[in-house]
């Protein structure tokens, strides 16, 4: 194991939830929950004020407006996120070559690599001024850990949060980990931490305590084993550079279970159709075709069908899709579908694929693409506001959806750089409103960013 803590984790804090806070002056310093809005939505981030409340990921949005009532709740802007998490994946490129994302915002960072830190002294000012740059260029905070491991760099960035910077010095690694929860270790989930607790089993130093020998007879061998080495504080695993996708796949969750075989069939398709969009976009091909159905009773099947050779082709991946959605029940409702594509390759193998069938099923979705389901023609327009999302009005400017519903959509006026703005009401088919692409929190003058 390295001696100098020169493996740096880095974790944007709140991430999601502190760029809205950074886009949006008027939440600024309050409750924000990111994540999905429906009745089966999720919180992918809280902020920190929301947390007062008990709101956490991947907890149930509807739990979550129980606990914060009046929290802002809104949609996701990915595509905002990766550009600020481009930004931050840049800086730290600066500082190593070997850069290894986990996320949009994590990575460990190896700053032996380069040359870049060296011993306890150099890694602490690669750290402060890592955490001085990210606030500079995207005008939010991260939380910054260094140690001889991976595991224990995060261990301290999770110590440093929010917006801090712990080192763990060497030497000292046994005597932080001994009072720790087990749960803190890579590997150790909701159940292993119960069959552990339940052998009495609460601490890092329990573990270490209870030895090598109990740990594989409770947990098996390449589990145990690896449990009481990371217990001793020990993890070899290098900081890798690239992490190749095994698979490409999107998914959605609807808001009310699909009993109609037809419209399954049509959404499987467009499905297929953003997969593959998706695969392009990454210049990539792939021979396995995945989808994914989950029932009403939150059964969760899985089918896939392996191909002669890669493909990128929107036709062939939306045949096999079909053709798995055949071997699967859905009376009952389908509350998730998604489509995805593995076995990926940089090249693909035109045409070998394509069948009378597949013909058939391109010519359905001609004749089908332009007709909106029943179910979902009343509310169309108004889905078009999401909330959180960016708006521009011909008088009033940039802003940002604070609601929509009844046929009119309700906008609040502001940029990052300006004070909070007045709230305006327009009818949803307003001609003067129109989406918008989101604005930079920081503005950047020649090398120098300028933070608002």
């Amino acid at each position: 194991m390295r001696k100098a803590p020169t493996i740096l984790h880095l974790d944007m804090d709140a991430f999601y939830a502190s760029a809205e806070q950074a886009s949006k002056p008027s939440l600024r310093g309050k409750a924000v929950v990111v994540g999905g809005l429906g009745p089966r939505g999720v919180v992918a981030t809280a902020s920190y004020e929301a947390r007062v409340f008990g709101v956490h990921s991947a907890m149930p949005m509807a739990q979550a407006r129980r606990l914060a009532p009046n929290a802002a709740y809104l949609v996701p802007r990915f595509g905002f996120y990766k550009q600020i998490s481009e930004q931050v994946m840049g800086l730290l490129r600066e500082l190593s070559p070997l850069v290894e994302p986990l996320s949009l915002d994590e990575a460990f960072v190896d700053l032996e690599a380069e040359g870049a830190a060296w011993d306890e002294a150099s890694a602490r000012l690669v750290g402060a001024k890592l955490r001085a740059d990210i606030r500079a260029f995207t005008g939010l905070t991260g939380s910054v850990g260094l140690a001889a491991s991976k595991m224990l760099a995060k261990i301290a960035s999770e110590q440093a949060k929010p917006d801090g910077l712990v080192v763990i010095e060497p030497g000292t690694e046994r005597a932080l980990l001994g009072p720790l929860s087990v749960r803190t270790l890579p590997g150790v989930g909701p159940a292993t931490g119960d069959h552990l607790r339940r052998a009495g089993i609460h601490t890092v130093d329990e573990i270490v305590e209870a030895g090598e020998d109990e740990l594989v007879r409770l947990l098996g061998k390449a589990h145990g084993h690896g449990l009481y080495a990371m217990a001793l504080a020990r993890d070899e695993r290098a900081v890798v550079a690239e992490r190749e996708a095994k698979s490409v796949s999107v998914e959605d969750t609807y808001d009310v279970d699909i009993h109609d075989r037809v419209r399954v069939g049509l959404e499987v398709q467009r499905l297929a159709d953003r997969c593959v969009r998706r695969l392009r976009g990454a210049g990539l091909s792939g021979r396995t075709i995945v989808l994914k159905v989950r029932r009403y009773d939150f059964s969760t099947l899985t089918r896939s069908e392996t191909l002669r050779g890669p493909t990128d082709d929107p036709a062939v991946v939306r045949e096999a899709a079909l053709r798995l959605l055949e071997g699967v029940d859905s009376t009952g409702g389908v509350r998730l579908l998604g489509v995805g594509v593995s076995g990926l390759a940089d090249f693909t193998q035109e045409d070998l694929f394509a069948q009378a069938a597949g013909e058939r099923v391109d010519h359905a979705v001609e004749e089908v693409t332009d007709e909106v389901p029943a179910e979902e023609r009343d509310v169309v327009v108004e889905r078009r506001w999401v909330a959180g999302h960016d708006v521009r009005h011909a008088e009033y400017g940039h802003g940002w959806v604070q609601g929509s519903g009844l046929g009119r959509v309700t906008v609040r006026f502001e940029t990052p750089d300006s004070e909070p703005g007045r709230v305006r009401t327009f009818l949803v088919d307003d001609p003067a409103l129109e989406s918008a692409e989101p604005l930079p929190l920081v503005e950047v003058t020649g090398a120098r960013p300028r933070q608002p």
